[in-house]
């Protein structure tokens, strides 16, 4: 068995910054889509031009598996290290580059070309982030901590979300709906662009994790029904996912929420995600992955028709919150169980590349539609329910597929899983 150094909390933690700084970078498009929506895609009809940014938000999910491939397949043989911290320079550039352009009114077509060119690096950059950063996470863990560590790896997209989230409600509190179109949305997108420096600094310590001599994984044929499992339930966690950080513009839009009370949205999802995805860490080390996925991916399940019909029913602050808070709470509890199962079932040689491309394209196909599907839905049928239905069958996936898994968990799998 080969040696793996440790990491430091300091690194594991730069490790966590990293991540969460990139995904910031990423989704703070989604936050301010309307906004956005306003500057580079002017339309007669305000659902058009929200269209047009959620298409371009897609985007960059186009460039995902390109990029996990890429910087997934290439930290598998020349290291984890270097491909972090190629992917978040990039990430950082494509973000200043959003940040800079001028809008359409004085750029032009040429605006909206620059905006989706830096979506689609910033989709490759970030497509081979989540393999390296994974498997780093994991060669540095001991086994009985396993879960926990990886589990890191979402809470720093929660933390993303909640940064995201926090920064929305100040910038909304300070300036009106204008303001925010012209310019506030610019200051989020330059807060994250001027950390990048930090997460450089923080990942140039980092050790090196892939072991040198590692054997060649056998029996290709094993592996079909690991990938069968990660895109379902990958399928199933974006999906969530991303109607959930969809909740700041469906607040908004169809709540009719001010974008005081909106923002807030993105705060109750990013404290759900960070709260959540830390207990399934440890509860996937003390009670199995597979219950871990089950049993809240059933809870989830059966809360999300409820949660929105509520949200319909009763537009304020109070419900907006409570629903997102513990939708994203249940929800991340089975994904982060599912996704430090995937991560076990690949051995080193193959583990960045693997993770990242399953996830990429699971993200890829289903991340990057999700919004627009949704916005989509609500405005041909006219029912405010339409994210909460869409959710409801990604949902239930996800729990058929954890019933049919097998436990990886190294203190409680079976010799034959």
């Amino acid at each position: 068995m080969n040696h793996t150094p440790h990491a430091t909390r300091a690194q594991l933690l730069g490790v966590t910054l990293g991540n969460a700084l990139e995904f910031y970078d990423f989704l703070v498009f989604s936050f301010f889509a309307v906004q956005i929506g306003q500057c580079f895609f002017p339309a007669a009809s305000a659902q058009t031009s929200l269209l047009a940014a959620l298409a371009t938000f897609g985007a960059g999910f186009i460039m995902r598996p390109l990029g996990a491939l890429v910087i997934g397949g290439l930290g598998d043989r020349i290291g984890r290290r270097p491909m972090l911290l190629l992917s978040f320079a990039l990430i950082g550039c494509a973000n200043l580059g959003v940040a800079i352009t001028p809008s359409y009114a004085a750029l032009g077509i040429a605006a909206p070309l620059i905006v989706l060119a830096c979506r689609l690096v910033q989709g490759f950059a970030l497509g081979g982030e989540v393999g390296a950063s994974t498997a780093f996470l994991s060669e540095v863990a001991a086994p009985a901590r396993r879960g926990r560590t990886i589990a890191l790896q979402f809470v720093g997209q929660g933390a993303a979300l909640l940064a995201g989230g926090t920064i929305g409600v100040g910038l909304a509190a300070v300036f009106d709906d204008r303001a925010l179109a012209v310019w506030g949305w610019r200051i989020a997108m330059g807060i994250g662009v001027l950390i990048v420096p930090i997460g450089l600094i923080l990942r140039g310590t980092l050790p090196e994790t892939l072991p040198e001599r590692a054997p060649a994984p056998a029996e290709p044929q094993r592996y079909v029904r690991v990938a069968l499992f990660a895109l379902a339930t990958m399928l199933s966690g974006t999906i969530c996912t991303y109607v959930l950080n969809y909740m700041t513009t469906y607040a908004k839009t169809v709540l009719k929420l001010p974008s005081s009370i909106s923002f807030g949205a993105t705060i109750a999802v990013g404290a759900g995600f960070v709260i959540g995805a830390v207990l399934g860490g440890i509860g996937s080390d003390r009670f199995g992955r597979r219950p871990m996925m089950l049993w809240p991916g059933a809870i989830g399940t059966a809360l999300t028709l409820p949660g929105f019909w509520l949200l319909t029913a009763a537009p304020s602050a109070t419900t907006l919150y409570a629903v997102s808070f513990v939708l994203r709470l249940v929800t991340v509890l089975a994904m982060t169980a599912a996704f430090v199962s995937l991560t076990e079932a690949f051995p080193p040689r193959i583990r960045s590349g693997s993770v990242a491309v399953l996830y990429a394209v699971a993200t890829s196909v289903f991340g990057g539609t999700t919004q627009f599907i949704v916005a989509w839905l609500t405005g041909v049928t006219g029912d405010p329910l339409s994210p909460a239905y869409y959710m409801f069958a990604a949902s239930l996936l996800g729990v058929v597929a954890a019933a049919m898994s097998r436990e990886t968990a190294p203190n409680l799998r079976s010799p034959r899983a």
